[in-house]
């Protein structure tokens, strides 16, 4: 049996969380990266648990993944580990998946309360500058195989507006603009790069957005299946990904949202 390897930066809930437990059941070994600190963290274990229960190994590394260091850190653990192996070992499947920015708006009368260049400098750090730089260092580490999936987890708010939304709205656009890059100049190895929108859905790091209660209410009655994109969807959909009859997909920004971004409301529809 060919067992490959995923590695997945926020591995401990929302989208991270379900991919990694989708992975394993399809055979994957997974390494993640996560920060929690009390209960979360005794979850993160809990999930690295029922992972190793699949027949899998699962290792995780608590750390902050924005830090250089701790990155440089965990790569060189995954060398070690990688090396130890009987067979050649590579990532086959390396997900971003990480969800903390600072929240606020751009212009307040009060200028204390608007976002200032420390929080936003931050939330492009962590939410787009880091895949690049682990992308970077991955693969000088050699770890990247031929059909290597790269994958992001972006949103609407790479190109709408909505309330206090903005450092994470412009670290949604410049990780797109990151996929694309990286998607034209990786082809040449084989590795595919692609971003995953899911439509609107509940996580944890969602619910610290304003208002997303009425946003999941506003997707739902736009979504021709009349429900809200799930965790488990995207996860299927990057699970799909890992195939190599998806070689010749790179450099995209993929919906998974049940038909979300498509559909026109109409109030009748589902009266007729």
């Amino acid at each position: 049996m060919n067992i490959k390897n995923a590695l997945i930066l926020g591995v401990s809930s929302g989208f991270g969380k379900s991919t990694a437990l989708e992975l394993a059941r399809r055979g994957f070994n997974i390494y993640g990266a996560h920060l929690d600190l009390g209960s979360t963290r005794i979850k993160a274990e809990e999930l690295r648990k029922e992972i190793e229960d699949m027949g899998v190994e699962a290792i995780f590394f608590n750390t902050n993944i924005a830090d250089n260091d701790n990155r440089q850190n965990v790569i060189n653990e995954l060398v070690k580990i990688f090396a130890e192996k009987k067979d050649k070992s590579f990532i086959n499947l390396f997900m971003h998946s990480i969800a903390f920015g600072a929240l606020g708006p751009f212009i307040d009368e009060n200028r204390d309360a608007q976002i200032n260049q420390k929080q936003f400098e931050m939330s492009l750090n962590v939410m787009a500058n880091s895949l690049l730089y682990w992308t970077q260092d991955l693969f000088h580490s050699k770890l990247f195989a031929k059909h290597t999936r790269i994958v992001a987890m972006t949103s609407n708010g790479s190109r709408l507006a909505t309330n206090k939304y903005g450092p994470v709205s412009v670290a949604k656009a410049a990780l797109e603009c990151i996929i694309r890059q990286l998607g034209f100049e990786m082809a040449q190895y084989g590795i595919t790069v692609n971003a995953i929108l899911a439509g609107a859905t509940a996580t944890p790091a969602s619910s610290k957005i304003p208002d997303f209660d009425k946003m999941l209410k506003f997707a739902r009655e736009f979504n021709p299946h009349q429900r809200n994109t799930i965790t488990e969807d995207a996860a299927k959909a990057i699970a799909m990904l890992t195939s190599e009859d998806a070689d010749w997909i790179t450099g995209q920004t993929i919906n998974v949202d049940g038909g979300q971004s498509i559909f026109t409301y109409l109030p009748d529809y589902y009266k007729a």
